[in-house]
């Protein structure tokens, strides 16, 4: 029982870091106490002797139970990714030598590319919102998606100061409280500019000191969970079966085939690594397929297809003595 209390204990520590000294978002918070509720508890069922000195077997144990309970490999993946950042605040903090977590090999991921959709059905969602319920308000929603890229937390979050329809630009908090200038479009301007007009004066009744762009039936400021049922109502108007980050990824990918450069899009998505950015230069392997199946003689077509000329072995060449 002690050793649980201790283990309680360092485990509010560990999210308190998360929060004070790492700045990470709640929803980050809310998923490493998530993951780590299932540690815990193997915790306390005699899985681990002394979790300041968890065993590789112990690990071993908690790994084969992750799998046993059925979770895909990416979730105990992160699971086991929440245990070794545990350990590594335990050792910042001195409370034990050792990271065994960091010895326990995950599973291999399959690197999953994002699914942009094409230009034309980015323009049939946001022109779907007609003759429906707060219809001026979910329009500018989808077009300031597509138009900024930005993830759905930080639509909910997005305050009238913070949005300049003059100049064209708005100030986005992204993960890690980091900020970033991005455009805003024509077309997302003019839809926003039209609901602010029309219906956020009459949400605004409900509460009128209301900071935020985007506003609830009761003027309160929307939740993720409201953006991600917007779009995947209009989604599935267009036949489509989609939520906010599609809206994302086809905000950079359509601006890399644009010929925009690869560290601008990484800016304006606020992405901390490159690496993440540079999954969008991947997506086009479709399209260099095709143009070489078109062009390369020995491409998809025949080569009676492309060239009636048959190929012909170039000659030898002769070495002079």
């Amino acid at each position: 029982m002690a050793n649980c209390k201790a283990l309680e204990r360092d485990l509010q520590n560990f999210l308190a870091y998360l929060t004070a000294e790492r700045r990470a978002s709640r929803n980050t918070i809310a998923a490493y106490g998530h993951d780590l509720k299932k540690y815990r508890d193997f915790v306390a069922g005699g899985g681990v002797a002394n979790h300041l000195a968890p065993k590789v077997r112990e690990l071993t144990r908690y790994l084969e139970q992750l799998y046993n309970q059925r979770l895909c490999t990416f979730s105990v993946s992160r699971n086991l990714s929440a245990v070794r950042s545990f350990y590594r605040f335990l050792r910042l903090e001195e409370r034990t030598t050792d990271n065994t977590a960091s010895l326990i090999e995950g599973p291999k991921l399959w690197q999953r590319l994002p699914k942009p959709l094409s230009v034309a059905d980015c323009i049939k969602l946001v022109e779907a919102p007609e003759n429906q319920r707060y219809a001026d308000r979910d329009k500018a929603i989808l077009e300031f998606l597509y138009a900024t890229g930005a993830r759905a937390f930080e639509v909910c979050n997005l305050r009238t100061e913070h949005l300049n329809l003059v100049e064209g630009w708005c100030q986005i908090q992204g993960k890690g409280m980091r900020e970033r200038i991005v455009p805003v479009g024509s077309y997302a301007i003019e839809a926003i500019q039209y609901y602010y007009k029309h219906e956020r004066l009459r949400l605004l009744r409900q509460n009128p000191r209301a900071p935020w762009v985007f506003l609830s039936k009761s003027g309160k400021r929307l939740n993720r969970e409201m953006i991600f049922n917007v779009v995947k109502r209009y989604g599935q108007m267009i036949g489509k079966d989609i939520h906010p980050h599609h809206l994302r990824h086809s905000f950079a990918t359509h601006l890399l085939r644009g010929g925009c450069g690869i560290r601008v899009v990484q800016e304006l998505c606020g992405h901390g690594n490159i690496v993440t950015t540079q999954l969008y230069t991947q997506l086009d392997m479709s399209d260099l397929k095709a143009t070489h199946a078109k062009y390369h003689p020995r491409g998809g077509a025949s080569a009676e297809e492309k060239d009636p000329t048959p190929l012909r072995r170039p000659a030898r060449s002769v070495r002079r003595e």
